[in-house]
């Protein structure tokens, strides 16, 4: 059986399998322990019953006004637990969190243009692209702003895509 919980201190040091994967982006232990921190809610882990860690979402709620919204930063599961709906499991409880607790109007993620897997994935989930990010990853990928609107954006705004794409630094970060 799995275990949903919110990520501790001693997962940084059993989570490094889960970030094996290519495509996941991997950052320095300082930016996880922000999260921690300041987003508590949003930084979830799935463990089995040996305690081993399966994968884990890492989010944040930002903005302001009908831009407040929930963040995916990374949700990531290891190879060896996937097609499991565990990222699905994960994505649901990051979009809960932003609808009921926190009135957010949509939640959106990054994800890299070619990774058609993850995207087939978030369009299930009922994930739009919103718009095309050009050189998002590293000054060379393209990203797409995927988003899902919640219980807030009753006429959907916050979903209907952009018709150019932008560049990085016409992004708005909180």
């Amino acid at each position: 059986m799995t275990t949903i919980r919110r990520f501790c201190c001693d997962d940084l040091l059993r989570f490094a399998s889960v970030n094996l994967d290519h495509l996941t982006e991997t950052f320095n232990m300082s930016f996880y322990m922000t999260y921690m921190a300041r987003w508590p809610d949003y930084f979830h882990t799935a463990v089995n019953p040996g305690g081993r860690v399966m994968g884990y979402i890492m989010g944040k709620v930002e903005g302001q006004g009908e831009s407040w919204h929930g963040h995916v930063t990374a949700v990531s599961v290891a190879s060896e637990f996937r097609r499991q709906k565990l990222a699905k499991k994960l994505m649901n409880l990051l979009e809960e969190i932003s609808d009921k607790m926190d009135k957010a109007y949509f939640v959106d993620l990054f994800v890299r243009a070619s990774n058609m897997p993850a995207i087939r994935m978030y369009e299930k989930l009922g994930y739009v692209v919103y718009r095309r990010v050009l050189r998002y990853y590293s000054g060379e990928e393209d990203g797409l702003d995927m988003r899902k609107a919640l219980s807030q954006d009753v006429e959907k705004k916050s979903i209907i895509p952009l018709k150019r794409p932008i560049t990085p630094d016409e992004l708005e970060y909180d």
